[in-house]
C-alpha cells in the first residue's frame, strides 16, 4: 500500500465540538488533546513514519486570556506527561516554531522532551506550538541575511537547500500529505514552504471526533491521487 511517510494535520474544532454538546470551549481543547495521542498511534501503526500537528499559532495569542491560558496549561501537562509515553512508544518527539515567546518552564519542559526523545526510532512526532509559515521564513532568511551581511556567505549562494536548512523543519522530509478537519477549506499559514507538493485532504469531522477510521480514509483518498510533482506522466 502506499501510505504517506509525513502527515501533516491542522487540528480545528475543538470550539464547535464544545458548543454544540453545550459545554465551554476549553473543554473541546481537552477532548482534543486526547484524539491527539490517540491518533499518534494509529498513524504509527498504519505505516505513517512523521505527524506534524497544527498546536498553536502565532495568531492564536489573540484568543481569550482564558483560553490561551487553557491551551498553554494542555501542553504543560503533555510536556509533563510525554517523556514517559514517548520512550514507551518509542516515538520522537520535536516542537516546532518560535519558542522564544513562551514560558521558561514551558521552554525548559520542552528542552527535555526532546532531548530524552532524539534517539527513538519509532514515529516522529511535531507540534507546532506559537508557529507560522511566514515567521518560520521570516527566521531563516534573517539568519540568511546576517550571514551575507558577515562575509561568510554570497547572495548567489543561498538556494532552496540553504533556506530549507534554516527552517524548524530541517532534516525532516516534506509532507506528502497535509489534513485539515472541521470543513475549513485553507492551510492558515501552517508550513508554506513544506507543503508545496503536499495532498490536501479536508473532511468535515471535528478534531475531537477524528479517529483511526477518519485517518484511514485520508489515506485512501491520498492513495487515489496522481502523485507527479508537476512532471508530466507518460501515456502507458
Amino acid at each position: 500500500m502506499n501510505i504517506p511517510n509525513h502527515v501533516a494535520i491542522i487540528l480545528d474544532g475543538n470550539g464547535r465540538w464544545a458548543k454544540a454538546k453545550g459545554l465551554p470551549r476549553t473543554a473541546g481543547h481537552v477532548q482534543g488533546a486526547k484524539t491527539v495521542e490517540q491518533i499518534c498511534e494509529d498513524a504509527y501503526n498504519m505505516g505513517i513514519n512523521y505527524l506534524t500537528i497544527y498546536a498553536f499559532s502565532t495568531e492564536n495569542w489573540t484568543r481569550p486570556d482564558s483560553e490561551v491560558t487553557t491551551l498553554m496549561n494542555l501542553l504543560r501537562s503533555y510536556m509533563k506527561n510525554s517523556i514517559k509515553r514517548a520512550q514507551k512508544n518509542n516515538m520522537c518527539v520535536r516542537v516546532i516554531g518560535d519558542k522564544s515567546r513562551l514560558a521558561e518552564d514551558l521552554q525548559a519542559s520542552i528542552a527535555q522532551l526532546e532531548q530524552e526523545t532524539r534517539d527513538n526510532t519509532g514515529l516522529h512526532f511535531q507540534i507546532a506550538i506559537n508557529y507560522g509559515g511566514r515567521d518560520e521564513l521570516r527566521r531563516a532568511v534573517t539568519v540568511l541575511a546576517e550571514q551575507v551581511a558577515a562575509g561568510t556567505m554570497k547572495p548567489e549562494e543561498i538556494d532552496e537547500d540553504k533556506i530549507a536548512a534554516w527552517l524548524d523543519t530541517a532534516g525532516l522530509p516534506d509532507p506528502d500529505l497535509l489534513i485539515r478537519t472541521s470543513g475549513e477549506q485553507r492551510i492558515s499559514n501552517f508550513l508554506l514552504w513544506q507543503t508545496s507538493y503536499a495532498e490536501l485532504y479536508f473532511t468535515p469531522v471535528l478534531w475531537p471526533d477524528f479517529d483511526k477510521n477518519e485517518l484511514a480514509k485520508a489515506v485512501e483518498a491520498y492513495q487515489q491521487r496522481d502523485r507527479r510533482y508537476g512532471l508530466v506522466k507518460e501515456e502507458s
